[in-house]
């Protein structure tokens, strides 16, 4: 079996849907690939539960129950979630508990600072970044103040991360800082006007830790990038979907 990623979902507000339909899967990876996927997992955004969205939210369910497979979401910064109470929270296998949104298809979003083992890949979850486009219009302000993480929050994945510091794998939604200024190489004032402090957390969490691949979304862009003396592999996703599938030991991706 194996993992579907995709990059930001914005409750298709800009119609990134259209690249993770079954037909639109199917086309990408064949109906041999498809038929292994047995979990989809979008990188932050998923932006399910906008107030007075209700509408599309039913329209963009009904089109991904038309695939087999649960919708985990990685907290992104355009989450309604943030701003909601008495999400209920489910165990639905993985290790921790989730925050389920939807029953079909089953729609959750894995909790920040965690453990799971997803098809026999054991992940870090992260997640958070700074609203670049609020920022825009009002420097370092966020949509909701949980965009960013809370003191407890850090404490405890620093806490965890003493006793438990190898993994098969990161996703989150931002990428660690270093990455960032790969990724944007030919613009660094960009990271200089819009500092992160997510960004510098998940840096902190990257220089304590063993992995293979980090996934994220956020920044809209398609890539990747090999370390080559430390063997990490770094996704960024948006346009584009990956499968991840774990045979023995090797970690292997498809596009």
């Amino acid at each position: 079996m194996s993992i579907l990623f995709s990059g930001d979902f914005h409750a298709n507000s800009r119609g990134e849907i259209q690249i993770i339909t079954k037909d639109a899967l199917l086309k990408t990876y064949g109906r041999e690939k498809y038929d292994k996927i047995k979990y989809h997992i979008i990188l932050g955004d998923g932006g399910f539960l906008w107030q007075n969205n209700y509408v599309n939210d039913l329209r963009n369910f009904q089109i991904l129950s038309r695939r087999p497979f649960p919708i985990l979401c990685v907290l992104g910064n355009h989450e309604p979630i943030y701003g909601l109470k008495d999400i209920p929270q489910t165990d639905i296998g993985l290790g921790e508990t989730v925050y389920q949104i939807n029953k079909e298809p089953v729609t959750a979003y894995l909790k920040r600072g965690k453990v799971y083992t997803i098809d026999g890949i054991k992940f870090l979850v992260l997640g958070g970044a700074l609203s670049i486009d609020k920022a825009y219009r009002t420097p370092n302000k966020t949509w909701w103040e949980l965009e960013y993480w809370t003191e407890p929050e850090k404490r405890e994945l620093f806490k965890l991360l003493e006793s438990e510091n190898e993994f098969d794998a990161v996703i989150s939604h931002t990428g660690p800082f270093n990455l960032l200024r790969f990724l944007f190489r030919g613009n660094s004032s960009f990271l200089q006007k819009f500092p992160d402090e997510v960004s510098y957390l998940n840096e902190k969490v990257h220089n304590r830790i063993q992995f293979r691949e980090w996934l994220f979304g956020h920044w809209h862009r398609d890539g990747w990038y090999f370390d080559e003396e430390s063997l990490h592999r770094y996704q960024y996703l948006y346009e584009t979907t990956m499968i991840l599938d774990k045979i023995d030991s090797t970690l292997v991706l498809y596009k």
